[in-house]
Protein backbone atom coordinates (compact mmCIF):
# COMPACT_ATOMS: atom_id res chain seq x y z
CA UNK A 1 0.00 0.00 0.00
CA UNK A 2 1.64 3.33 -0.75
CA UNK A 3 1.63 5.78 1.90
CA UNK A 4 0.35 9.33 1.45
CA UNK A 5 1.70 12.05 2.82
CA UNK A 6 -0.80 14.83 4.48
CA UNK A 7 -1.60 18.00 3.38
CA UNK A 8 -3.05 20.40 5.63
CA UNK A 9 -2.71 23.61 4.61
CA UNK A 10 -3.37 25.38 0.98
CA UNK A 11 0.49 26.59 0.82
CA UNK A 12 1.84 22.66 1.44
CA UNK A 13 -1.10 21.92 -1.13
CA UNK A 14 -0.26 24.37 -3.75
CA UNK A 15 3.70 23.46 -3.00
CA UNK A 16 3.09 19.68 -3.26
CA UNK A 17 1.51 20.24 -7.00
CA UNK A 18 4.19 22.63 -7.91
CA UNK A 19 6.85 20.48 -6.46
CA UNK A 20 5.82 16.89 -8.62
CA UNK A 21 5.40 16.97 -11.81
CA UNK A 22 3.37 14.26 -11.44
CA UNK A 23 0.87 14.44 -8.18
CA UNK A 24 -2.55 13.04 -6.96
CA UNK A 25 -4.31 14.49 -4.26
CA UNK A 26 -7.08 12.09 -2.32
CA UNK A 27 -9.45 14.96 -0.94
CA UNK A 28 -12.04 12.98 2.27
CA UNK A 29 -13.65 14.00 5.56
CA UNK A 30 -13.14 11.69 8.47
CA UNK A 31 -17.14 10.91 8.54
CA UNK A 32 -17.08 10.04 4.83
CA UNK A 33 -17.89 6.12 5.50
CA UNK A 34 -17.13 6.22 1.42
CA UNK A 35 -13.84 7.86 2.15
CA UNK A 36 -12.73 5.06 4.23
CA UNK A 37 -13.41 2.21 2.10
CA UNK A 38 -12.37 4.13 -1.02
CA UNK A 39 -8.53 5.29 0.33
CA UNK A 40 -7.03 1.39 1.14
CA UNK A 41 -8.18 0.90 -2.92
CA UNK A 42 -6.60 3.81 -3.75
CA UNK A 43 -3.49 2.89 -1.77
CA UNK A 44 -2.95 -0.23 -3.95
CA UNK A 45 -3.82 0.90 -6.80
CA UNK A 46 -1.43 3.89 -6.46
CA UNK A 47 1.64 1.61 -5.91
CA UNK A 48 1.58 0.70 -10.10
CA UNK A 49 2.82 4.48 -10.72
CA UNK A 50 5.53 5.20 -8.15
CA UNK A 51 6.41 8.39 -10.12
CA UNK A 52 3.19 9.78 -9.00
CA UNK A 53 3.47 11.44 -5.84
CA UNK A 54 0.43 11.05 -3.57
CA UNK A 55 -1.54 13.03 -0.65
CA UNK A 56 -4.31 13.09 1.71
CA UNK A 57 -5.99 16.40 2.42
CA UNK A 58 -9.02 16.44 5.17
CA UNK A 59 -11.45 18.48 3.97
CA UNK A 60 -12.97 19.22 7.78
CA UNK A 61 -9.73 20.25 8.60
CA UNK A 62 -8.68 22.50 5.67
CA UNK A 63 -12.33 23.68 4.63
CA UNK A 64 -10.65 26.26 2.29
CA UNK A 65 -9.72 23.25 -0.42
CA UNK A 66 -13.64 23.12 -1.33
CA UNK A 67 -13.37 26.79 -2.67
CA UNK A 68 -10.11 25.96 -3.85
CA UNK A 69 -11.29 23.11 -6.06
CA UNK A 70 -14.50 23.51 -6.32
CA UNK A 71 -15.31 20.47 -4.41
CA UNK A 72 -19.08 19.81 -3.19
CA UNK A 73 -18.71 16.29 -2.23
CA UNK A 74 -16.01 13.52 -1.18
CA UNK A 75 -13.92 11.69 -1.66
CA UNK A 76 -12.17 13.83 -4.40
CA UNK A 77 -9.29 12.20 -6.31
CA UNK A 78 -7.20 14.83 -8.37
CA UNK A 79 -4.05 14.31 -10.68
CA UNK A 80 -2.00 16.87 -11.48
CA UNK A 81 0.60 17.22 -14.20
CA UNK A 82 2.82 19.93 -14.31
CA UNK A 83 0.34 21.66 -11.96
CA UNK A 84 -2.53 21.09 -14.60
CA UNK A 85 -5.56 19.42 -13.54
CA UNK A 86 -5.75 15.80 -15.38
CA UNK A 87 -8.16 13.35 -13.98
CA UNK A 88 -10.80 14.56 -11.15
CA UNK A 89 -12.75 11.61 -9.63
CA UNK A 90 -15.41 12.54 -6.89
CA UNK A 91 -17.87 10.31 -5.10
CA UNK A 92 -18.38 6.75 -6.37
CA UNK A 93 -15.44 6.06 -7.83
CA UNK A 94 -14.95 3.19 -10.60
CA UNK A 95 -11.45 1.59 -9.66
CA UNK A 96 -11.25 -0.34 -13.32
CA UNK A 97 -11.93 2.87 -14.80
CA UNK A 98 -9.43 5.06 -12.98
CA UNK A 99 -6.38 2.75 -13.40
CA UNK A 100 -7.19 2.64 -17.33
CA UNK A 101 -7.43 6.56 -17.38
CA UNK A 102 -4.04 6.36 -14.90
CA UNK A 103 -2.52 3.88 -16.93
CA UNK A 104 -3.04 5.82 -20.72
CA UNK A 105 -1.54 9.04 -18.90
CA UNK A 106 1.12 7.54 -17.15
CA UNK A 107 2.57 5.83 -20.46
CA UNK A 108 2.55 9.19 -21.99
CA UNK A 109 4.42 11.01 -19.64
CA UNK A 110 6.51 8.20 -18.24
CA UNK A 111 6.79 5.98 -21.19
Amino acid sequence: MKDFIHLSTINSVDQFINNHSLSFIYISRPNCSICHSLLPQVQELMRKYPEIHTAQVDAAQLEEIAGKFSIFTVPVLLLFIEGKEYIREARIVHMDLLEEKLDKIYEKVVG
